[in-house]
């Protein structure tokens, strides 16, 4: 919830006309060509990375008959040419993978994928690791592989070191180094079992802190830092993950809000013999309060220290530490603090004389700060947000970043001085949304980036933004997936309007060819959770399309309470979930029925997550505004989800039990008057299934109707091919038979 291209004259052509036939005989889009292989977005390589000499690029790419699974690929940065390293199909062998790997996929939002998922070049450019169905793989360049394991026992995390002697990986909750040049494994840990695990994030840390890793390299391959994560305290939550053919009950850890978490230490030991045995190890001193969060770990360049990031329980409070490699012991470089909370973000940089660029939000906005022998000197400001540091090169005195400095609605990468203030320079096009990364020495850069008319598209760029060579064009020609229906793609218009405090909120609009003197019917879609921003310029993908197809205006309105705006924006859901962020979605359906095309009975509200979360607060604040709300996996009860996501919202419900109380959905659920489709995938780790199963029985004993499609097998992400389609016809006959009704 937890816890995301053409030229501007060749995108205009295509999108005024295709050919003159298209244009007399427009396509429709179904649902099962929505939801199909190839995907109707086109190519999206994933993962996309340079070799470190940068002759090659390498990523993760679909099959054209199984959009879920990916191979890995390369292409010649010279050239331009595309060729399939490894072929998950050939190498792989179907084992069913772990459900410690199957819950990693799921917090990393790929759980639906197969295939390779993941892979990390050898530092020295010649191979590249690739684990795939548990176990890992070496390829060369030239595709040859060699199978570094074979165990019934999955391989976890496993990652190349920074000079490349080892592969590190977590098997059987223990730390296990490969040492390339012997071909020989040593078990670093030995004690990881049942609630103990090594080098591993926690559940928190995976879902909500953007933490995946629990095992860090020294930059000269000597030590590594590694996390302890000790569960034995955390409560057991018994999830039943019903399938279609059976159920299995997992005895899972999962640490309700106000309940105790996992306690995390951070040990520093040698990469040898020595350190199995228990020597040469010391743990990093993170104070005396053990319940706080490890939230960053980084090394120093020299490899004698790290920098640990420290976030207190509450979360008001973060600590960088500097924590000495030989001896464990830790000292406070500088504390970030705030009456609300801190925001986690990765983006510290680490420079040659030891001073850090680092992102804050002590003026409001997220900008950077360069702090140097205990000053701080701000490099960026103004009402706008800084997304990512993408690079740094010191000799010129430059930064790159990420940001949204022209309009909320747009990312671009910029650059500015790195000593001091000074002029930013903008360097990708506008009427995009793009994402960038750079290489180590930030000469040149990986552009991703869409809008609303054009899929996602990606190439290499020079570090004064000038494009070199295209990873994917995804141009919208005659062969391209969403060519043939193209005629019939609608704009999408962008406006605002007013919260009862005055504050702007951004929202955008798809509507079908209007007819004179008609009245449409509205879907209007929702997240409205912090942490996120859905109205931007970027490509929604077909189904907002096929939605406007069936006659409905396509409708979203960014809330307060949610990214990209500043922090006092976000900070509307202090101890206050399902006020300010409702509110703001009643507003939008009062500006809708405002308006003459806009039948003002016929207004669906729908939502997923903390979206179906609002659906329900939504229904049971303003009944007979909407004509039906859809609910899909909604958090019911904010008690039932976990520690670092809903307390750093809503406190503890020991200390703020008036702020839970007020939050629930369950409380209010008899007021619900408007026909509810509540929604639920039945192996949910996420947001549980006894948060479906709680609101329903209040529904139940207050004799208040609704219906319900819950989904068995299916996690927090409902879908599939077959189960998308499902899901969509349901939703489209639920909200039909209403709208109908009114008729």
């Amino acid at each position: 919830m937890g816890r995301h291209i053409l030229t501007a004259v060749m995108a205009s052509t295509i999108l005024m006309g295709t050919s003159a036939a298209a244009q007399e005989v427009p396509v429709k889009l179904t649902l099962e060509r929505v939801f199909a292989s190839p995907s109707i977005s086109g190519p999206a390589p994933r993962d996309v990375k340079l070799s470190p000499d940068g002759s090659l690029l390498t990523s993760l790419r679909p099959r054209a008959d199984d959009r879920e699974r990916f191979d890995l690929w390369a292409m010649d940065t010279k050239t331009g040419e595309w060729r399939m390293l490894v072929d998950s199909l050939k190498f792989g062998s179907g084992a069913a993978l772990s459900e410690e790997e199957k819950m990693q996929r799921e917090r990393a939002r790929i759980g639906g994928t197969k295939g390779i998922v993941a892979y990390d070049w050898s530092p020295d450019g010649k191979s590249i690791l690739v684990p795939l169905d548990g176990d890992l793989f070496l390829a060369d360049l030239a595709g040859n592989v060699t199978r570094l394991t074979k165990t019934e026992a999955g391989e976890l995390n496993a990652v190349v070191s920074p000079k490349g002697k080892y592969v590190s990986f977590v098997r059987d909750q223990n730390v296990v180094l490969y040492d390339r040049a012997v071909a020989k494994e040593t078990q670093l840990t030995k004690d990881g079992k049942g609630t103990l695990s090594w080098g591993v994030a926690e559940f928190v840390a995976q879902e909500e802190m953007d933490r995946s890793e629990g095992l860090w390299w020294s930059p000269d391959d000597a030590k590594l830092a590694v996390a302890r994560v000790d569960e034995s305290g955390v409560e057991v939550v018994s999830r039943a993950s019903i399938g279609a053919e059976g159920t299995t009950v997992y005895d899972q850890r999962y640490p309700a809000a106000g309940k105790p978490n996992a306690k995390v230490d951070l040990y520093i030991m040698n990469a040898d013999a020595k350190s199995a045995n228990g020597h040469g190890r010391v743990q990093a001193d993170l104070g005396v309060n053990a319940d706080v969060y490890l939230a960053r770990v980084d090394w120093m360049p020299d490899a004698k220290s790290l920098l640990v990031q420290r976030q207190s329980r509450d979360q008001k409070t973060l600590d960088m530490l500097r924590i000495d490699a030989a001896t464990g012991k830790s000292s406070l470089l500088f504390q970030e603090t705030s009456k609300t909370w801190v925001n986690l973000h990765s983006n510290l940089r680490i420079l040659k004389d030891g001073s850090l660029l680092w992102t804050s939000e002590r003026d409001g906005f997220s900008h950077i700060y360069r702090f140097k022998s205990g000053k701080w000197t701000q490099l960026t400001k103004g009402a706008w947000e800084v997304q990512g540091i993408a690079g740094v090169d010191e000799a010129n005195d430059l930064v790159y970043f990420t940001a949204n400095k022209n309009t909320p609605l747009e990312k671009h990468l910029y650059k500015t001085k790195l000593s001091a203030a000074g002029p930013i320079t903008q360097l990708t096009e506008s009427g995009w949304n793009n994402s960038a990364v750079m290489d180590k020495t930030s000469t040149r850069a990986i552009i991703s980036r869409s809008n609303t008319d054009n899929p996602p598209q990606s190439y290499i760029a020079s570090n004064d933004g000038k494009r070199l060579q295209w990873i994917e064009q995804n141009a919208l020609n005659t062969g391209h997936p969403y060519a043939p229906y193209m005629a019939s793609h609608r704009k999408t218009e962008f406006g605002t309007i007013k919260a009862d405090d005055g504050t702007a909120l951004h929202y955008y609009m798809i509507k079908p060819e209007l007819q004179p003197g008609k009245t449409y019917p509205v879907w209007m879609q929702h997240y409205g959770g912090p942490g996120a921003q859905s109205v931007q310029n970027g490509w929604m993908g077909a189904l907002p399309q096929y939605i406007v197809d069936q006659g409905f205006i396509y409708f979203e309105v960014d809330n307060r309470g949610m990214a990209g705006r500043g922090k006092a924006f976000e900070d509307h859901l202090y101890r206050a979930m399902g006020g300010a962020e409702v509110a703001d979605q009643l507003k939008a359906a009062a500006y809708l029925k405002s308006l003459p095309m806009v039948a003002k009975d016929k207004i669906i509200t729908y939502g997923w997550s903390y979206g179906g979360y609002m659906t329900l607060k939504m229904l049971e604040a303003a009944p007979g505004t909407f004509a039906a709300g859809i609910a899909g996996a909604p958090v019911t009860k904010w008690e039932l989800y976990d520690t670092h996501y809903t307390e750093r919202y809503m406190g503890t419900p020991q200390k703020d039990g008036a702020a839970y109380d007020k939050s629930s959905a369950i409380k209010d659920a008899k007021k619900i008057s408007d026909p509810l489709l509540l929604i639920h995938g039945m192996a949910d780790d996420n947001v549980v299934f006894e948060n479906s199963t709680a609101f329903m029985a209040e529904m139940q004993q207050t004799v208040t109707p609704f219906e319900t499609m819950v989904y068995p097998g299916q996690t927090h992400r409902v879908g599939g091919p077959k189960v998308s389609v499902h899901l969509y016809k349901t939703i489209l006959n639920f909200i039909n038979q209403h709208i109908h009704n009114k008729e």
